[in-house]
């Protein structure tokens, strides 16, 4: 599988990675979900120490144990669960992210994090004392690189300006491209990676399409425009490929995109991931294609 650099970093990362939070709370299915992902080339893992109370952390860290090197761990932290585990609060403090460093890598079984992402983030943080915990645990080897996760363009905003992050993890897809506009262009700029989440949209930009819409519709669109501009897609872009295809290269012609990180529940969607993933890519012919049927959506909160 095709790698790409992730920003001005030394980590290579396949173009499809495994978002790690679906691959359920049974150790050995997640296990069968991870090694099928190590079988077709992914490199990319992606966990958060919120994700099951810090189990999921424990399943790739034993399932990768034995290619530890050749592996890219990414995990997230900022979000702190209550004592009773009914709920978490949000906390971005270098004394927070310090300690719960520590308590990751032992649940991943590694001595080092090659990707640590500050899980969210807001204005009203202590921006430059997170900035200041990710630089020290770098500093002394802990992580090799960190990266925040946020769809918000005034924190996002924030991190480019202060920061060395390399990533940023956002939601992206065909029906959401709110980040083309305004986020997209300043990270290529200054050399920062992009990893969507969220290319298939919950499922909508796959071959079931118009079966997973909600009445609601998704984001701005309503479910009357989805069921007009669906079969304009698959007329025209996905006549003769999946619609998974489309929408993951989608993502990929951009690029400031490194990785496009999906989610798994069994070893069989893995390989089909890995199969959409590893089909030609779009031509620039059917992205321009894909914009003038779709809209330009732009952010309209976090200013």
């Amino acid at each position: 599988m095709k790698k790409r650099r992730l920003g001005n970093s030394d980590l290579f990362v396949t173009e499809l990675g495994l978002g790690c939070m679906s691959i359920g709370a049974e150790e050995k299915a997640a296990r069968k979900i991870i090694e099928a992902a190590l079988e077709e080339g992914i490199n990319y893992f992606d966990t958060a120490n919120l994700y099951d109370f810090g189990e999921n952390e424990k399943f790739v860290g034993k399932a990768v144990k034995d290619v530890r090197d050749q592996v890219i761990i990414a995990t997230k932290v900022g979000n702190r669960w209550s004592p009773d585990k009914t709920g978490w609060m949000w906390d971005p403090s270098k004394a927070y992210i310090k300690e719960e460093v520590k308590n990751s890598l032992k649940r991943l079984g590694t001595d080092y994090i090659d990707l640590y992402q500050l899980h969210g983030g807001t204005l009203e943080d202590p921006i430059e004392e997170t900035i200041e915990a990710f630089e020290e645990l770098k500093a002394e080897g802990i992580i090799r690189y960190y990266g925040i996760s946020s769809i918000r363009p005034n924190v996002i905003r924030e991190y480019v300006k202060k920061s060395s992050i390399v990533s940023v993890m956002m939601q992206y897809s065909i029906l959401d491209r709110r980040p083309e506009e305004e986020v997209l262009p300043q990270l290529h700029e200054h050399g920062i990676s992009v990893v969507t989440r969220g290319p298939l949209a919950k499922g909508l930009l796959s071959d079931k399409l118009l079966g997973k819409a909600s009445e609601k519709g998704y984001l701005d669109y309503t479910y009357e425009e989805l069921s007009e501009i669906f079969p304009l897609l698959k007329n025209r872009v996905a006549a003769s490929r999946s619609f998974t295809e489309v929408a993951l290269h989608y993502n990929l012609a951009n690029p400031t995109v490194a990785s496009v990180v999906v989610g798994a529940s069994s070893p069989a969607q893995i390989r089909s991931n890995a199969e959409a993933v590893n089909s030609n890519p779009l031509t620039d012919a059917e992205v321009t294609m894909i914009k003038e049927i779709t809209k330009a959506s732009m952010y309209k909160e976090h200013r």
